[in-house]
């Protein structure tokens, strides 16, 4: 029982801690580009430049 004096403000005093953080993310434009992430993962940035495939005008 006497536990409950140190986990119970510990458990409020972390949550509170993830909430800041969440509010932080928030404010700093975290999860405004949901879709864009999700489509990067398709794209092929880890081939060399001459191996990408070009869309669009040959110029």
């Amino acid at each position: 029982m006497n536990a409950l004096i140190y986990l119970i403000p510990a458990a409020l005093l972390l949550g509170l801690i993830g909430l800041g953080a969440f509010m932080w993310a928030l404010k700093q434009g975290q999860f405004e580009d949901l879709d864009g992430a999700a489509s990067r993962i398709l794209l092929d940035d880890d081939l060399p430049e001459d191996q990408r495939e070009h869309r669009g005008d040959p110029d």
